[in-house]
C-alpha cells in the first residue's frame, strides 16, 4: 500500500467528498499531501482528520498540510504553490478536483450562475494546472476531475455539463503543449457519487424531503444497483497517479458504474 511513498501530491477542493477521499487514499499509500479549500475552518478540520494538527492561516502536519485558496483566484493559487515549493520543492501528483455545481434552468440562468460555475470549473482548472506545472517533475501525473455530465447532461445542469466538457478539451491541447515533459495527464470523470454536495444539490432541486427518495431511485436504476462512494473515485485517482498507469496519457476514464451507457 506504499506505492506512493514520499511522493508529493496536491489536491484542490480536498476538504470534503471526492477530494478528501483522494487525499486519504494517497496518504494511505505513503504520499505527502497538500489540500486546498475555500473555508479556513473546513480546511483545518480536514487536515486534522487526515491525522495532522491544524493551526493558523495554514494548517500543517507531518505528511499533510493545507492552504486556504479559491482556485479561481490567481493570487491565492500562487500562494498555494509557493507553499508547496517551500515545503516540498516539487510536485509528483496534481489532482485538480475543486468544482462548483449549482443547478439553473434555461430562462432563469443569471450572470452569477454562469460566473460561479465557469470561474471555478474552467478558470480554476487552468490556474491550477498552469501554476503547478513548473513544479512538476518528469514522471509526474496530473488528473483533472471531470464528470459523466460532460457527455450526458440532465435537467438544470447545462452550465455544469458545459464546464466539464471544457476540461476534456483542455486535456487534448495540453498533452500536445507539454510534449516531452514526461508528465502524464488524464481526466477522471465520475458518475453520481454519494457526497454532501450531491445531497445538497438534490435538496435545492427537490426540497430536503425529496433527497432520499431520489437517491433510492438512482440506485434502483443503476447498472450496478448502487451509486458511487467517494473511495470508488479515490482508488482510481490513486491508480492514475501510480507507475502501473505509466502508459495512460490523454485519456478520459469514466468511473460511473455504467451510468453513462444508459
Amino acid at each position: 500500500m506504499d506505492d506512493m511513498r514520499d511522493r508529493v501530491a496536491v489536491i484542490t477542493g480536498g476538504t470534503a467528498g471526492i477530494g478528501f477521499a483522494i487525499a486519504q487514499e494517497l496518504l494511505a499509500r505513503g504520499a505527502h499531501v497538500v489540500i486546498t479549500g475555500r473555508g479556513q475552518q473546513k480546511l483545518d478540520d480536514a487536515v486534522a482528520a487526515l491525522g495532522a494538527r491544524a493551526s493558523g492561516a495554514r494548517a500543517s502536519g507531518a505528511r499533510a498540510s493545507g492552504v486556504r485558496a479559491d482556485v479561481a483566484n490567481s493570487a491565492e493559487m500562487d500562494a498555494v504553490f509557493a507553499h508547496v515549493a517551500e515545503r516540498h520543492g516539487h510536485i509528483d501528483t496534481l489532482v485538480a478536483n475543486a468544482a462548483a455545481g449549482p443547478t439553473s434552468v434555461l430562462g432563469s440562468i443569471t450572470d452569477e450562475d454562469f460566473d460561479v460555475i465557469f470561474s471555478t470549473n474552467v478558470r480554476g482548472i487552468l490556474y491550477t494546472v498552469q501554476k503547478a506545472f513548473p513544479l512538476m517533475r518528469p514522471g509526474g501525473t496530473i488528473t483533472l476531475i471531470g464528470s459523466m455530465a460532460s457527455i450526458k447532461s440532465s435537467y438544470g445542469l447545462s452550465l455544469y455539463s458545459a464546464s466539464k466538457a471544457a476540461i476534456r478539451n483542455f486535456l487534448g491541447a495540453w498533452i500536445q503543449e507539454t510534449r516531452g515533459s514526461g508528465v502524464r495527464m488524464n481526466v477522471l470523470s465520475p458518475g453520481p457519487v454519494d457526497t454532501d454536495n450531491l445531497r445538497a444539490g438534490l435538496a435545492r432541486a427537490l426540497g430536503p424531503d425529496g433527497v432520499e427518495a431520489q437517491l433510492e431511485a438512482m440506485r434502483a436504476g443503476a447498472p450496478l444497483g448502487r451509486i458511487g462512494e467517494p473511495r470508488d473515485i479515490a482508488t482510481v485517482a490513486a491508480f492514475l497517479a501510480s507507475d502501473e498507469a505509466g502508459f495512460i496519457h490523454g485519456a478520459e476514464l469514466f468511473v460511473d458504474g455504467g451510468f453513462s451507457q444508459l
